[in-house]
């Protein structure tokens, strides 16, 4: 039993050993983040893209400028488009993959995307983590790695990757899309147009029946 006790203990201090300390790393003015102190760093026509390993897991950070001629989204559903489409092409770079668990987010005053891709060729399931910040001028993303077999393992890990992204006060909602207001919903204006409608026949059957009842009182 307390050779059971002693592994137990053993496995236990080998997985905390597992997380390693994090360095905050400046992506830009605005965005930081933390990342293994080994991290690197690659410039390539603009776009930064900053990596590091970890015991458990792969950290992936880009900076993407967005191009200069890039239209203003105008409302929320802009956004939430372009992030949808985002999805879509990460899915679309690899066969069995599949997008999991996918939910807003906000980072300060920012809506983000984040999800899991799954992808399997074969080889185990290896996981990715995504957090996606979407601007007018740039887009982050921030990517963790790790095989499905270490989910559990991880969850400290990544934690503390996805917790240390923080944003200026500077950046707003309208750095993302240039109205905060909701306007009408399509499902909304496709309520009151059949409820109009309904209204309508109503009325009309309504006023039919009436006008047989003053012709049958008539005769």
């Amino acid at each position: 039993m307390k050779k059971i006790l002693i592994s137990f203990s053993l496995l236990l201090l080998s997985v905390a050993g597992f997380s390693q300390a994090l360095v905050p790393v400046k992506v830009d003015s605005l965005v930081t983040v933390s990342l293994p102190e080994k991290f690197t760093k690659k410039d390539t026509l603009g776009q930064q893209i900053y990596s590091g390993n970890t015991p458990l897991g792969y950290m992936v950070v880009i900076r993407q400028p967005n191009a200069e001629n890039n239209t203003p989204l105008k409302k929320e559903r802009d956004l939430n488009k372009v992030l949808k489409d985002y999805i879509k092409g990460i899915k679309g770079q690899a066969e069995g993959s599949d997008a999991l668990n996918v939910r807003d987010t906000t980072i300060g005053h920012l809506k983000a995307k984040t999800f899991t891709l799954s992808t399997d060729q074969g080889a185990g399931v290896q996981l990715r983590n995504f957090i996606v910040i979407y601007t007018q001028d740039v887009t982050y993303t921030f990517e963790y790695y790790y095989q499905q077999n270490r989910a559990e393992l991880v969850k400290d890990d990544y934690k503390a990757f996805s917790s240390s992204i923080k944003v200026s006060p500077e950046l707003k909602r309208t750095d993302q899309y240039l109205s905060n207001a909701k306007g009408i919903s399509p499902r909304l204006i496709t309520g009151v147009v059949i409820g109009v409608l309904f209204i309508g026949i109503i009325i009309f059957y309504v006023t039919r029946r009436n006008k047989k009842l003053r012709e049958q009182l008539e005769r």
